[in-house]
């Protein structure tokens, strides 16, 4: 592999927002950062992300180290998007709008008082909503709506504005951003440090067990503007999904998740199975128009949490992946736990790659390594 960049103190390999969080954060550090990407910067999972700041919504019993971690970047959420506001003069759409969790049907809400005793156990905040209650807050929910929770801490943020704002504070820094740029052999770049942050595409470059989720999903827009409803509004199961208000007329509705490798074609099934859950929940949305129809590939590990930190076996290497559905809320703390890593400001956490056996998963490589 020839790279068409010099030396770095510091190489980060991957350009969504958990690359160039990193950049940044590291960059601030006053070390020589460069970033190289296989693609466009912020257009794989980053630019498919619904932008869910939900730690409580995505809480489970039995994931209590990554439930902390959420929350505590959840935290920090807003006072990174004032710091890149004032950095870069991009808005990145944090929306302090909470959240409400769906039943439809005596299913679904069994399903939601199930989800209410968990989050209770866990001493998160959360409020039992009777269909009227829930309608009052959101008019657009359909009439035979039977219960809800209501998750009040459970924002939102959009990632098409976040891409560009990390985008611009890198540059701004002087971080040396290098879209288009294949990486195959982290011991040929030319840097003393190497971050990985490739996503669905990290098994390819070492031996980490993440592997590609594929989720389809809608943006949608109102002609009429905002309106139709102001929270993130969540449901499922049988099939889960969300929608996420932009707050000026446009919509994220959301998402598949298949176990199809690399695939990232967009069915009509899959558009067919979103639609048609979302219009029982609120109906006037199938009066939106689709402005795009696409899918993206989330990077999943077999416990459901990241991977970050040094490598154990090789230290030149720091892990920033595996971030499954929780890439955009991971964002600011992963990219300080990143820093601490490379500065040795920080011990190992509780997300190091050595709590998985050093066996490249070779479902994940085929086909899909950069």
């Amino acid at each position: 592999m020839t790279t068409p960049f010099g030396n770095a103190d510091v190489a980060v390999v991957g350009g969504g927002v958990i690359g160039l969080a990193t950049a940044w954060r590291v960059r601030q550090r006053g070390l020589d950062v460069v970033v190289a990407d296989r693609g466009d910067l912020g257009q794989g999972a980053s630019r498919a992300a619904a932008g869910m700041l939900a730690p409580v919504a995505e809480a489970d019993l039995q994931e209590r180290e990554l439930l902390a971690a959420n929350l505590e970047s959840a935290r920090r959420w807003p006072a990174f998007a004032a710091e890149l506001a004032e950095a870069t003069g991009i808005d990145v759409g944090l929306r302090t709008c909470g959240t409400l969790l769906l039943g439809r049907d005596r299913d679904g809400a069994e399903h939601v008082d199930r989800e209410r005793d968990a989050r209770e156990r866990l001493g998160l905040p959360v409020r039992r909503l009777l269909g009227s209650q829930a309608r009052r807050l959101e008019p657009a929910l359909a009439p035979g709506l039977r219960l809800a929770l209501e998750l009040p801490d459970d924002h939102a943020v959009e990632p098409a504005r976040l891409v560009a704002a990390l985008v611009r504070a890198c540059t701004d820094s002087g971080v040396r951003l290098h879209p288009h740029t294949e990486v195959t052999d982290l011991a040929a770049l030319p840097a003393e440090r190497v971050v990985v942050a490739a996503g669905a595409w990290s098994a390819g470059l070492g031996p980490v067990p993440v592997r590609p989720v594929k989720g389809q999903a809608l943006r949608l827009r109102d002609p009429a503007g905002p309106g139709l409803c102001d929270r993130v509004l969540r449901w499922g199961p049988p099939t889960p999904g969300y929608l996420v208000p932009r707050g000026d007329g446009r919509y994220y509705l959301g998402a598949t998740m298949e176990e199809r490798g690399f695939d990232t074609a967009v069915t009509a099934l899959g558009v067919y199975e979103l639609l048609r859950e979302a219009g029982e929940v609120v109906p006037g949305l199938l009066e939106l128009e689709i402005d795009e129809a696409f899918s993206g590939l989330r990077p999943g590990t077999p416990d459901n949490a990241p991977v970050i930190g040094p490598d154990p076996d090789d230290p030149r290497i720091v892990w920033a992946t595996g971030h499954f559905r929780n890439g955009i809320l991971l964002c600011p703390i992963t990219a300080d736990l990143v820093v601490g890593a490379l500065t040795g400001e920080a011990p190992p956490g509780a997300f190091g790659r050595g709590r998985f056996g050093a066996e490249r998963p070779a479902a994940a490589v085929q086909g899909g390594a950069p």
